[in-house]
């Protein structure tokens, strides 16, 4: 079977030059960002050396910055009513997204948010969700797979159903994720599961 001809102009390879400039752009601890305008994607680098994390802060330390623990998308305001924006220049969508979670870190009881840093890329709106995918594809963050709701948000009183989120278990913090129904697993329970993902699939 012969091998398709490679197509620089292919939607997959057309992603991975947005993934590629993603990962070429330069990390800045979460606490030193700048308000800055635009949208696109991310991904959030933990470097410390805290339970259930070792692993992965090992890989991130001494700005080698190997493997996110959490890759995200911030899309322009009035995407999600279908209004056509040309271009994610215009607004602060990821600016703003990135100081959110920011907020989430601080919060929580046992992260510090010196040991978070990000790196974006503002890119087209057409770009920002076949970037986000294949970052998440190659890497697998663990706060994207088993340790869901980091970005969530506050849905409000009156809207706050179901069962509070794995991350609010391991992170505990952040005060209106105290509305929501107890977990049936432990923080114990979790923090192994992280290290058995993580041990798995990265080598030190």
């Amino acid at each position: 079977m012969t091998d398709e001809p490679y197509n620089p102009l292919s939607m997959e390879n057309l992603g991975h030059s947005v993934e590629n400039a993603l990962l070429d752009s330069t990390p800045t601890r979460m606490d030193q960002m700048s308000r800055f305008t635009g949208a696109g994607v991310y991904a959030i680098y933990y470097t410390g050396d805290a339970a259930p994390y070792e692993t992965l802060g090992a890989v991130n330390q001494r700005e080698a910055f190997e493997v996110p623990i959490y890759v995200g998308k911030a899309v322009p305001k009035g995407s999600r009513k279908g209004v056509e924006v040309a271009t994610a220049s215009g607004g602060t969508a990821l600016s703003s997204r990135l100081k959110q979670h920011a907020n989430s870190i601080v919060s929580a009881e046992n992260l510090y948010i010196e040991d978070f840093y990000a790196r974006w890329l503002v890119t087209q709106e057409i770009w920002i969700p076949l970037g986000e995918s294949l970052m998440i594809g190659r890497f697998a963050p663990v706060w994207n797979s088993i340790v869901d709701g980091f970005g969530n948000h506050d849905p409000g009183v009156g809207r706050r159903a179901g069962t509070v989120s794995r991350w609010d278990v391991l992170h505990p913090g952040r005060a209106w994720a105290e509305h929501f129904k107890t977990r049936n697993e432990t923080r114990a329970d979790i923090e192994a599961d992280v290290r058995e993902y993580l041990r798995a699939r990265i080598a030190i």
